[in-house]
């Protein structure tokens, strides 16, 4: 994780249900854009972690969310760091041909959410903010690029920031 004069940063979870299985040949051209892509991630400006699995490049061996379902966490020191790699970087190229792999999704399959600096979120909480989204719609807790919050905003709703064992913690008398 890198340093970063931010008290606060952004998390994002996204979520894609795979049209094939990942060693099809069909999802190849996916796989084979995955190891420069994620560089650039890493080298962007503001870019803080993200989920790699134990021993792996990427996180897509993990499958937290079902079988078919590959996940993409990480953490930006601000929304505009995030924006700028997502829409404005070869990331955007991958975007532009994600149904040739992916199924489209019905439900919200990205959520973002302000963390404290320094605060790795787990798969557990990212997939509940997720959950959140879905069933409750945008607010400071879980929201979108097209809904977003500023982490003030976040900060003063009472459980938006607050990592989850800082809301176990509050719950407990």
């Amino acid at each position: 994780m890198t340093s970063s004069p931010h008290v606060v940063h952004l998390a994002q979870l996204n979520v894609a249900t795979l049209s094939h299985p990942f060693d099809d040949p069909r999802i190849a051209p996916f796989v084979e854009l995955l190891d420069p892509v994620n560089a650039a991630a890493d080298g962007s400006p503001g870019f803080v972690w993200r989920l790699v699995e134990e021993g792996e490049a990427d996180a897509t061996g993990l499958r937290p969310a079902g079988e078919h379902v590959i996940v993409n966490l990480s953490v930006w020191e601000t929304q505009e760091a995030l924006w700028d790699f997502a829409y404005r970087s070869g990331h955007l190229d991958v975007m532009r041909r994600r149904r040739e792999w992916f199924q489209r999704h019905v439900e919200a399959h990205l959520v973002l959410w302000w963390v404290p600096a320094g605060h790795v979120p787990t798969v557990g909480e990212a997939l509940e903010r997720l959950a959140d989204l879905r069933a409750h719609g945008p607010s400071p807790r879980a929201f979108t690029f097209a809904s977003s919050y500023t982490a003030a905003e976040a900060a003063a709703h009472p459980r938006a920031v607050r990592p989850p064992q800082a809301e176990e913690a509050a719950r407990t008398p």
